[in-house]
């Protein structure tokens, strides 16, 4: 029996931020995504908050989903920060500083108590979390 490699999928965020970063890099409008995931979309939305992409559609597949992201060019970096670290709020600072190039761009998104939210408005709640990923 010859034993032939078998792809599995570790993180599904790592995979969707991966495929928006390359083609961000080559300049494409949109990106298709697969598969979709709630923390996905929710890290998506937060992106989009700060206008980092356009929109993005979820494409119902009877499976687990695609989703379709417009891009407009202003994203740098994205990427996924694993394993997921406990974040509390002394060390937000440590962590932005790490992650982002300045102070004046850029978004750690952490997943805390109160749902997934970037590092300012987690501040702003007075919550630490764990840290999912960042974006610039």
């Amino acid at each position: 029996c010859d034993q032939q490699a078998i792809m599995v999928l570790i993180s599904a965020l790592d995979n969707a931020l991966n495929s928006i970063c390359n083609a961000e890099k080559k300049g494409k409008r949109q990106v298709l995504l697969r598969p979709c995931s709630k923390v996905v979309v929710k890290f998506l939305t937060v992106m989009m908050k700060h206008g980092y992409i356009n929109e993005f559609e979820i494409v119902d597949d009877h499976r687990s989903g695609k989703i379709v992201v417009f891009l407009n060019g202003r994203l740098n970096k994205c990427g996924v920060i694993s394993p997921r670290f406990d974040v509390k709020l002394p060390e937000m600072e440590k962590w932005t500083n790490n992650l982002l190039p300045s102070r004046q761009f850029g978004y750690v998104v952490l997943t805390t108590s109160a749902g997934i939210m970037d590092h300012e408005e987690a501040r702003r709640k007075h919550i630490g979390g764990k840290v999912l990923g960042f974006f610039f």
